[in-house]
């Protein structure tokens, strides 16, 4: 089998089953690298950002060169590559969780339990719940479900399309590390600092198809073309931006403004000015959005895998 055809297939598989089951509960891959990582901190912090790009080297060096041997081990049995890349498939998208915390948290609120929502919300992102009302959750629900959607499914797929087990693996961890070591905490702020901008790059092109695809399948597509547009440059960051304005003009909301995170007040800019303030009512629209998004990447990065592999056979 081909190689193009066994990501197909392979990621294909690895999808129905983050649609069908979900993160596993115990033993899950992801928080096996995290815990290898934060061993690795503890021996190599220092608060200078050399020793962070070190920590960054050895972390997602080591993830790409253990997936790479895997790949290597099974590329002689078609089956087995492609059982291989519905695994990892598998493991390094999270979709599915995403939509269950999210929806819980809208469950709850539409229940009238705030301080349910509260509890649950450290799940989805790492806001201070205490510091927002009602209509606050809601929002850092939405834009959780919209960057999240890049990052833990769209950018993932990417990368996969590009390079394989290696990619998938590699990009999962590029972006674990940033989560753990590249926010601007007093200890992280040298330190995490390379982990953060390699996330920039490995996640530039996941982030763009992930506003595109939602401007595509949402509800108002010019809406988003519009606030990704007017307002995606606005955002510090420069993947959640154009995420976060697409689905905010596609659901006819306003994303960003004043926000807690561990104790630090950010002001960001408003993104889709135009729209009106979230309900938890918006929650359940932002994953079902969410899903379409992913399985539209799905079709996208499975063609353009497929067309790549056309043209090298042409060419040959």
């Amino acid at each position: 089998m081909r190689a193009d055809r066994i990501f197909v297939y392979g990621a294909a598989a690895g999808l129905a089953g983050d649609r069908l089951l979900g993160d596993p509960r115990r033993g899950h891959p992801v928080a096996a690298f995290g815990r290898a990582a934060g061993a690795v901190e503890r021996v190599l912090w220092r608060d200078h950002r050399g020793r962070g790009a070190l920590h960054t080297a050895v972390c997602a060096g080591g993830a790409v060169a253990a997936a790479t041997l895997a790949a290597r081990a099974v590329r002689r049995s078609s089956l087995a590559s492609a059982a291989l890349t519905a695994a990892a498939t598998w493991a390094v998208v999270g979709g599915t969780t995403l939509g269950r915390e999210a929806t819980a948290i809208g469950d709850a609120l539409a229940a009238g339990d705030v301080e349910a929502a509260r509890e649950r919300l450290p799940h989805l992102c790492g806001r201070d719940p205490q510091a927002l009302d009602e209509q606050q959750i809601a929002r850092a629900v939405v834009e959780s479900v919209a960057e999240n959607t890049s990052d833990a499914v769209v950018g993932a797929l990417v990368w996969g399309a590009v390079a394989g087990v290696p990619g998938l693996v590699g990009f999962r961890a590029v972006n674990t590390l940033d989560a753990m070591v590249g926010h601007k905490s007093p200890r992280h702020r040298r330190y995490g600092w390379a982990s953060a901008r390699l996330d920039d790059v490995a996640g530039w092109p996941g982030a763009r198809l992930t506003a595109a695809l939602a401007a595509a399948c949402g509800p108002d597509p010019r809406g988003a073309v519009r606030a990704w547009r007017a307002d995606a440059g606005k955002h510090p960051s420069p993947n959640a931006g154009p995420v976060e304005a697409s689905f905010a003009g596609a659901l006819g909301v306003r994303l960003g403004g004043t926000l807690s995170y561990g104790g630090r007040v950010e002001h960001r800019p408003v993104l889709g000015g135009e729209g009106r303030a979230v309900e938890f009512g918006d929650i359940g629209r932002a994953v079902r959005l969410s899903r379409r998004v992913g399985t539209l990447a799905l079709v996208v990065c499975a063609g353009a895998r497929l067309t790549v592999g056309a043209l090298k056979r042409r060419r040959a």
